[in-house]
């Protein structure tokens, strides 16, 4: 986890917000993939980037976390890996937004939350760790149904 900041990073805090998360401090979520580099969903689709990209940004690591055996650590890497060019969807923001204040239409949502074709940066490290069989959250949420204040609350 780190915070992203600029006209983006505003964006993620509203869209949380509007999520019921109030003001993370932090926005943005990653996968270390080894190499110093780290698979993340950016606008523009999911990419492999340098992790000295937040050298100057607290960063707050899930490794204590989660005891993981080795086999679920690659397996996590390698579905990141596959997940790399998947497009970023802000509307995955307003999608969880509606489903928190339960405005119609709810079935339709639940599949596009799910849609792992098109992903927010909380919703790709959380489809890894589900396709490693490694499940973040304990209760029976929608599949995808994460943002990044999510995250970082579990690694407090």
């Amino acid at each position: 986890m780190v915070r992203i900041t600029g006209g983006v990073g505003r964006l993620i805090r509203i869209g949380q917000w509007l999520n019921g998360d109030g003001y993370a401090d932090y926005e943005h979520a990653f996968i270390l993939v080894g190499d110093d580099m780290v698979i993340e969903a950016q606008p523009g689709g999911a990419r492999k980037t340098p992790l000295a990209t937040y050298q100057d940004r607290p960063i707050r690591w899930s490794s204590e976390r989660f005891p993981l055996t080795n086999n679920q650590r690659a397996a996590i890497v390698s579905a990141a890996h596959r997940y790399l060019g998947v497009p970023y969807s802000f509307l995955d923001y307003l999608a969880l937004a509606t489903h928190r204040f339960r405005l119609p239409g709810n079935g339709l949502l639940k599949g596009f939350v799910a849609d792992s074709r098109h992903q927010i940066c909380s919703q790709l490290v959380d489809q890894c760790y589900r396709d490693a069989g490694v499940s973040l959250f304990p209760n029976h949420r929608w599949p995808g149904y994460v943002t990044p204040a999510e995250l970082a609350r579990l690694l407090k």
